[in-house]
């Protein structure tokens, strides 16, 4: 007997174990909404980008009900420095202008979503995309910041006020996967769109969908306690704590950590946020016991 084939019932052993760990999970998640906010560095790289295609395919495959929101940072600073369009920014939102706007709508929906669905549809025809500005999915309001006592215009940012979650739950009921793009039509303004934070849309979405849960992929491990220590990352942290430590946190964490808190306060049962510069990190999440990154609960 050669080597290769006294290890293969091992490596068939292995796996199965793999596969059974999950067993707990794939009864839990099982028919149950899972919103998951995809977007910065987890996007930039070929192989990440297939990763994260394989493992909304593998959720849907297996019974989960996916529900992808996606951002673009990266993509929308690049887009505005071909195009010589001021960009900055403000307390870790981005200004805004009338012409970056429409930069921002051609990058998120005409660019990262098509080519999104596209990825998880070469698994299959089970991909579909949206953008928060169809059949009123959602409906923003523009926001300030106060940064040392004064407020500071950010342009055409908006926070998601209303969400009307009738157009996922369509695509869902027929069996696709919704892929949603962070922009929001202007209440106030008609006509006008909104650059909405992608985690506080995804927050807000899963609240609406009664999601079981939310994960943000970002590109850091997770929290951590006492930044920049790496032996403070906290795995698994109740809302209550996360309430008090929200305001000493790094300007770019707040966001990302004050959407899990709204999700957990919304009713939805769990938030995470994973480093989605890890290769598979969602399956990870979901379906081993340890999971990645931290989890917010209720409590």
């Amino acid at each position: 007997m050669t080597d290769l084939q006294e290890t293969e019932p091992e490596e068939a052993a292995v796996k199965a174990a793999t596969l059974i760990e999950s067993l707990p999970w794939l009864k839990r998640f099982r028919d149950q909404i899972i919103v998951i906010k995809y977007g910065g560095n987890a996007m930039v790289s070929d192989e990440l980008q297939e990763a994260f295609a394989q493992d909304i395919a593998y959720l849907r495959y297996v019974g989960v009900l996916p529900v992808v929101v996606h951002g673009g940072g990266p993509q929308i600073s690049s887009m505005l420095d071909r195009l010589a369009i001021p960009s900055e920014f403000k307390g870790g939102y981005r200004v805004t202008s009338t012409e970056a706007i429409s930069v921002v709508r051609m990058v998120l929906t005409g660019q990262i979503n098509p080519t999104l669905v596209a990825k998880i549809n070469s698994h299959g025809p089970i991909a579909t995309g949206l953008s928060g500005e169809d059949a009123g999915l959602f409906g923003g309001r523009r926001r300030g910041i106060v940064l040392d006592g004064q407020e500071v215009d950010l342009g055409r940012v908006g926070d998601v006020v209303q969400v009307d979650p009738t157009p996922v739950l369509d695509h869902l009921n027929a069996g696709r996967i919704p892929v949603v793009s962070s922009i929001a039509p202007d209440l106030d303004h008609p006509g006008q769109s909104l650059n909405v934070n992608a985690d506080a849309a995804a927050s807000a979405l899963a609240i609406a969908l009664g999601a079981r849960k939310l994960v943000i992929l970002t590109d850091v491990a997770g929290l951590y306690a006492d930044w920049p220590n790496r032996d403070s990352l906290v795995s698994h942290i109740n809302s209550a704590r996360l309430a008090e430590m929200l305001p000493g946190l790094e300007s770019g964490m707040i966001p990302k950590m004050r959407a899990c808190l709204d999700a957990v306060d919304g009713g939805v049962d769990a938030a995470a946020i994973i480093d989605g510069r890890v290769p598979h990190s969602v399956l990870v999440e979901l379906f081993t016991s340890k999971g990645i990154g931290t989890e917010v609960v209720a409590g």
